[in-house]
């Protein structure tokens, strides 16, 4: 039995353990300390959806935040480190006393805000907008709520790191990163601190938080011995994360109090209750030599818990959708903002933007929260979704009005809008009021256009519903008219865009004049795609049984430990293969697959005039921990790997190893000595592997089916019951793209958007109008450089719509250039230089007398910036640079918004064989 310690009277020595009195004077340390100084970082890390819904973790907010302010109050050194603003505008709305008392001690310095994100999110699947509006929104609370915003960047709990984060983070004015994973164990990166490089040349100082973010209740020695075996000790002082996380709780009398002694007895050298910020400034005090010495990183920060790229297929759809229709809605408002004076729906859009951006947090689109997370997940992000289609459809119909559309009452006009700010050609499936004899699709100059019946989704005659899809080719962030006519097509039309080409197709050939498909009948895949145009086959002969690899899959939710995913597998019986369409427009082959209580079934769509095989793919999934992979083998030799990320690309090894990605997955090679490659195109998918081996493949994990939130290494029991993700049907579509070795030829990572994002066909009435009736509002030509947002600005400015435009690109090549971003909405060009990768953003105001001034991704002024970039207006030479302040004899435009919408007319065809339509010169072009 234990006795309560004596005491004498007698001076304290040390005193590491048992019941301790509190604030002890100050006393030399030892002379034998270490000599460093260890800042604790007091934090507490609040997952606000994870084994609990969120509206526990909006309750718990509350409670830890009062938790540090009581400690504030207690200890006059306690320093308090919050990031998450979600967290702080809980507080705000629900205790307003609290948030108070918080904006008091923010004032103070002693409490802290870092990260200016609003949520710490997944760091790899994410679109890169959606990281933009992280800062965007999370770094304007700041500045509203507390006068600044947070300078170092931190998310400490997500399970990786996009390379090309730091360019994110400068656009924010973050200049450091504090992270946790990867551990040193898990990335050939041994370093705490060094310098992360993006593949556009932004650096971050970045330091891996050593051990964990968050500590046990009582005393911190335990944290501190484990953090300092953990991390680089040669760095001298270090920063050391401490307090109660995960569900909240923060920093305890117990922690602070252990801290104190700890630092009296010198145990483990000075221990100084600090700030990331001040720990930080005290590094680069240190000098260029010690700053230049650190090592360079310009990589992902990889791996951890893979099996997250997969999980839970739903919320990675859901998100998808979600991002695309906010970046269409605020396009289209922004239009409609400028061109008609319709009031810019800021808060409508914010409000959504936080729903998708606190539903991107690390442990809700991973898939690794509890079942009844994912209720709550759909819901939030189907209201995003609701409010982005009431915004597109009222600014669509705002600008449907002033189309003149003449009165032909054997046909029925549609117009067809484009979200890109880039042209397109694409296939519209069009659901209209049946005709009961033949009908075709006609421009708005009266001239065929290629189409073909197909099934409707009504399955009834009550009202009468047909169905038809036809070739658009509609301008970038566009619209152009087209007409359906109640009749046969004539014997010799003439054609808008071309007449339709050769096209084929049976259970074992798809072919037109570019391509020749060949399926194999025993596995349902291709055993050939044959490029005539360059006489490369990239899958020649290939194994088609290795396309769908079923695998019993026993691991976590998260992959914890997994490397690879690409491990040999059943392959799924064929049991059906039907051509559905043969033309004139497109071909289109079913395959149906099964294994166990589960079916695949891809269509196969390839149109008249492309290289492109589509497939559109329905899954219904009845098993129970297993996963199924789609793999896609080649013939190619000498193999290399590119993936695409958020506002870059990157080379990974092609070893087998599941990877996060975006839209589009690239294998190239040499087939026969020659450049050749395949490109593959998704939506919905994250994870993926690229194989070597005697066929080396593409692999997309098409579904993973654990337990929900089942963490290693807990044993599931028998006795109880589960819940199992990804049961019953969900869909996606990828594309097959081969090329002759440049995968850019095709443009992967617009196909991507467009394959996400499709155009949108409204059926019209007659009217008269004054808009033509085919128009471009802005576009970025469909070069290297490409548009990734055009929107209202976030202040308000008098003048129609209450905003300017703000638009932002990126180059996507990395190959420097110069990019001329057209934008006719407001009478002028915006030219600027692109350095490989580099992202820009632009303040373009709708008063053509007021200067472009080049933005942050918080759309605060660059400071120095901007020389190169110009403004060309209707009529005029190229203007002086832009710069940060109005010009001395800034550009003029006296030619209203309306009168600047550019026509289109029919291209030469591009690298996938398809015409694509180009904007016909325009005012900014003359001179």
């Amino acid at each position: 039995m234990s006795r309560p310690r004596q005491t004498t009277g007698a001076p304290l020595s040390n005193a590491p353990a048992g019941t301790q009195p509190r604030d002890l004077p100050p006393h030399p340390r030892p002379h034998a300390t270490p000599d460093r100084t260890i800042h604790m970082i007091g934090n507490s890390h609040i997952d606000p959806v994870w084994l609990w819904p969120w509206q526990e973790g909006y309750a718990e907010a509350r409670a830890t935040f009062w938790s540090a302010v009581h400690r504030m109050d207690e200890y006059p050194d306690f320093v308090f480190t919050c990031d998450q603003m979600v967290l702080l505008s809980w507080v705000e709305e629900q205790d307003p006393e609290l948030f108070a008392r918080i904006t008091e001690r923010v004032a103070e310095g002693r409490w802290v805000n870092v990260g200016g994100w609003w949520v710490e999110p997944d760091c790899n699947m994410p679109m890169g907008e959606s990281f933009a509006r992280q800062g965007l929104y999370g770094q304007r609370y700041l500045i509203s709520r507390f006068g600044k915003p947070a300078t170092v960047g931190m998310n400490a709990d997500p399970f990786g790191h996009s390379a090309s984060l730091p360019t994110v983070l400068r656009g924010h004015g973050l200049d450091s990163y504090l992270f946790l994973r990867p551990g040193p164990h898990e990335s050939a990166l041994d370093d705490t601190l060094f310098r992360w490089r993006a593949p556009d040349g932004s650096e971050v100082l970045a330091y891996r938080i050593p051990f964990e973010y968050c500590s046990p209740a009582g005393s911190v020695d335990g944290q501190v011995d484990k953090a300092l075996g953990a991390l680089d000790r040669s760095l001298g002082d270090v920063m050391v994360l401490f307090g109660v996380g995960n569900h909240g709780g923060g920093p305890t009398i117990a922690n602070i109090e252990s801290i104190h002694r700890y630092d009296r007895m010198g145990s483990f050298g000075r221990l100084r209750m600090s700030s990331p910020r001040e720990y930080l400034d005290g590094v680069r005090e240190r000098g260029a030599e010690f700053l230049d010495g650190l090592t360079t990183w310009a990589d992902d920060l990889q791996h951890h818990a893979p099996g997250c790229y997969s999980a839970h297929s739903g919320i990675k759809a859901w998100q998808r959708r979600a991002q695309y229709a906010l970046l269409s809605a605020e396009r289209w408002a922004a239009v409609t903002a400028v061109h008609d004076g319709t009031p810019y729906p800021r808060e409508d859009l914010e409000r959504a933007w936080k729903q998708v951006l606190f539903n991107q947090f690390h442990d809700v689109l991973p898939g690794s929260a509890i079942e009844h997370a994912y209720d709550d997940a759909r819901d939030q992000l189907g209201e995003a979704v609701s409010v982005a289609k009431r915004i597109i459809t009222r600014a669509h119909n705002t600008i449907a009005r002033q189309v003149d559309i003449p009165q032909d009452t054997a046909t029925q006009p549609v117009l067809v809008f484009n979200p890109h700010p880039w042209p397109v050609s694409t296939d519209v499936e069009l659901h209209y009021g049946s005709h009961p004899g033949a009908v075709h699709v006609v421009d708005g100059d009266g001239r065929a256009v290629v189409s073909q019946p197909t099934q409707s989704r009504a399955a009834t005659n009550q009202t009468g519903r047909g169905a038809l899809v036809f070739r658009a080719e509609v301008p970038a962030l566009g619209y152009r008219l087209y007409r359906v006519r109640t009749e046969a097509e004539p014997a010799r039309p003439a054609w808008s865009s071309g007449a339709p080409g050769a096209l084929s197709a049976s259970g074992t050939v798809l072919e037109n004049d570019l391509v020749r498909i060949e399926l194999d009948p025993a596995t349902g895949w291709i055993r050939s795609y044959l490029d005539k145009r360059t006489g490369l086959d990239v899958l020649r002969g290939v194994d088609g049984s290795a396309h769908t690899q079923v695998c019993d899959d026993p691991t976590d939710t998260w992959g914890h430990r997994v490397v690879s995913y690409a491990w040999a597998g059943d392959s799924m019986k064929v049991a059906r293969v039907v051509v559905r369409e043969s033309g004139p427009l497109r071909a289109r082959v079913r395959v149906e697959r099964e294994w166990g209580a589960s079916t695949l079934i891809e269509e196969l769509l390839l149109d008249h005039d492309s290289a492109v095989l589509r497939v559109d793919v329905t899954l219904d999934w009845r098993e129970r921990a297993h996963l199924l992979k789609l793999r896609f083998p080649t013939a190619l030799a000498d193999p290399r790997a590119t993936y695409q990320i958020p506002y870059a690309e990157l080379e990974r090894p092609v070893d087998g190893a599941e990877e996060p990605g975006q839209g589009w997955v690239d294998l190239t090679g040499t087939l026969d000595g020659r450049p050749a490659g395949l490109t593959l195109v998704t939506t919905n998918k994250h994870g993926y592997d690229v194989s070597p081996g005697a066929e080396p493949s593409i692999g997309v994990t098409a579904v993973r089916s654990p337990v929900y939130a089942w963490h290693d290494p807990r044993l599931l029991d028998g006795d109880d019951v589960y819940a199992y993700q990804d049961q019953g049907v969900q869909r996606f579509s990828y594309e097959l793209v081969p090329h002759a070795g440049d995968r850019h030829a095709a443009d992967p990572g617009r196909r991507a958007a467009l394959l996400g994002s499709p155009v949108r066909a409204m059926l019209e009435s007659f009217h008269a109008g004054a808009l033509p009736h085919t128009g471009s509002f802005a576009s970025d030509d469909g070069g290297p450089v490409q548009i990734t947002a055009l929107k209202g600005s976030e202040d308000a400015v008098d003048g129609p719509g209450g905003a300017d435009l703000v638009v932002r690109a990126v180059e996507t090549r990395g190959e420097p250039g110069t990019a001329r971003l057209a934008l006719p909405l407001v009478g002028r060009t915006v030219e600027a230089e692109f350095g490989a990768f580099q992202l820009r953003t632009f303040r373009v105001p709708a008063d053509p007398d007021a200067p472009v001034v080049e933005v942050d991704l918080v759309e605060r002024p660059l400071a120095g910036a901007g020389d190169d970039v110009r403004s060309v207006a209707p009529g005029s030479t190229p203007a002086e640079p832009a710069g940060r302040a109005p010009a001395d004899e800034p550009p003029t435009d006296d030619h209203a918004a309306t009168d600047a919408l550019t026509t289109t007319e029919a291209s030469t065809p591009d690298a996938t064989g398809r015409p694509r339509p180009a904007e016909a010169p325009s005012a900014d072009d003359a001179g």
